[in-house]
């Protein structure tokens, strides 16, 4: 079974309220008649909001030098300029949760993709830091209800069995996205400027709130005045459990390497380590997008069909770690073998997903936006705090010595100060160890 079927049992509304999940006649808990292929075109429409937010969160990492020229900054202030994205992401995640268990997907995730889309205009016209700062405050602020809207797509939808592995095709499409931020985005930007480029994701981002309003079924009615007491209950819920602080930090450490190497200091690493063209670093970067499209739905599909988390986890972490320490200091390395190891190190990160999946399962299906959305915090969380940390610990060792495009850090430079990706993938394989075992089995509301 893919996707629910129509019944006259009961069932929880997104708003938590008991609601018929369908009538005999296949009516949706709106009153509209559903079809087997309606759950995935919805939950395509989510996964293509998610895919764009991920597009923009890497995008600074194809122009951090034209930024840096632009806007007369260092690596530090680009790197914050950067971060700005996940600061809001990350302080949005608990709302954005709380937000899509109240209103639904339909409402919540339009006005999100409209916010990225007047975010990516005002970045893309702006002449001074602060407006700057200011567009990707709201890209970020936007981007910050795509993952949850998503998964919350699909625990309406679908079956819990089938939820890691969706989850998983959830993150593929986010990697797609920024493997579009990369080497293509990196042509667009060599084409036509950045400016232009993100003129044109605000125009996109447009047109995919129009889809989402079409599409999307609107939040089943009844249940307000219980609902709005649900939400400080379900918040309560969930931060009273010592595993989702785990799975959140579990979570922030495993994407530590996508988002501060491959998210913004991956493309001049690899630029300046093998004297590689903007195009070639970006191409060599998206190795470890691949990996994480890959391995998202290989782990969760895996982890479903053996009903373990914990061990997946553990595998998860380890071989990332293993991979990206290789990918840094492998004597003789050619870039091509970087690109390779950086692949593997997406692939084994891909595990990351299933920190969603257990956070699930440990709490009760009416939290399910609360939880995702309070790991998910952690998560982003790691891009907000290690983006400007390596740009911090690049300018301690900055020797001075600066180009047409700004100043100049060594390849030796960047590799310590990507020591603290290092540090953390080694943690998540500690906390791996330390969570609870689901066997993929939810808890009862």
């Amino acid at each position: 079974m893919d996707a629910r079927e129509p019944s006259s049992t009961p069932a929880r509304g997104s708003d938590g309220a008991d609601t018929p999940s369908s009538s005999p006649q296949g009516l949706d808990a709106s009153g509209v008649g559903t079809t087997r292929w309606l759950p995935w075109t919805m939950w395509a429409l989510a996964a293509v909001l998610y895919l764009y937010g991920f597009f923009q969160r890497v995008a600074p990492s194809v122009m951090v030098d034209a930024l840096m020229v632009d806007f007369a900054v260092g690596a530090a202030l680009a790197g914050t300029l950067s971060s700005l994205y996940f600061y809001a992401y990350a302080g949005l995640q608990i709302p954005a949760g709380l937000l899509l268990d109240r209103w639904g997907p339909r409402r919540v995730l339009m006005a999100a993709a409209m916010i990225m889309a007047l975010g990516s205009v005002i970045f893309a016209v702006a002449h001074d830091l602060w407006m700057a700062y200011l567009g990707r405050l709201l890209v970020g602020a936007g981007a910050a209800f795509g993952w949850i809207g998503a998964l919350k797509v699909v625990s309406l939808w679908f079956p819990p069995e089938r939820f890691a592995l969706v989850s998983g095709l959830t993150l593929t499409a986010g990697m797609v996205g920024a493997i579009g931020g990369q080497a293509p985005l990196g042509l667009a930007v060599d084409s036509a400027g950045w400016r232009a480029t993100m003129a044109i994701a605000g125009a996109t981002a447009l047109v995919l709130a129009i889809a989402l309003w079409a599409v999307l079924r609107e939040r089943p009615a009844g249940g307000e005045s219980s609902a709005a007491r649900q939400l400080t209950a379900n918040l309560k819920v969930i931060l009273g459990r010592r595993q989702t602080y785990l799975l959140a930090l579990y979570g922030a450490c495993m994407a530590g390497p996508l988002l501060g190497f491959a998210g913004l200091w991956g493309v001049p690493y690899l630029m300046q380590a093998y004297d590689a063209t903007r195009g070639e670093a970006a191409l060599a970067t998206s190795g470890m997008m691949v990996g994480w499209a890959l391995g998202a739905p290989l782990f969760g599909g895996i982890s479903d069909g053996i009903r373990r988390r914990r061990l997946p986890m553990i595998v998860s972490a380890l071989g990332a770690l293993a991979a990206f320490v290789a990918a840094l200091h492998w004597p003789g390395l050619s870039l091509a073998g970087a690109g390779v190891l950086l692949c593997l190190t997406g692939l084994a990160s891909g595990g990351m997903v299933l920190c969603f999946a257990l956070g699930r399962e440990i709490s009760p299906q009416r939290a399910s936006g609360a939880v995702i959305g309070v790991v998910n915090t952690g998560v982003m969380a790691s891009g907000a705090l290690l983006q400007p940390l390596i740009g911090w610990l690049l300018d301690l060792q900055w020797t001075g010595a600066v180009t047409e495009v700004g100043r100049l850090y060594t390849a030796d430079a960047f590799r310590t100060a990507f020591g603290c990706l290092v540090a953390t993938l080694a943690t998540a394989a500690v906390l791996a160890a330390l969570a609870k075992e689901s066997r993929c089995r939810p808890v009862e509301d």
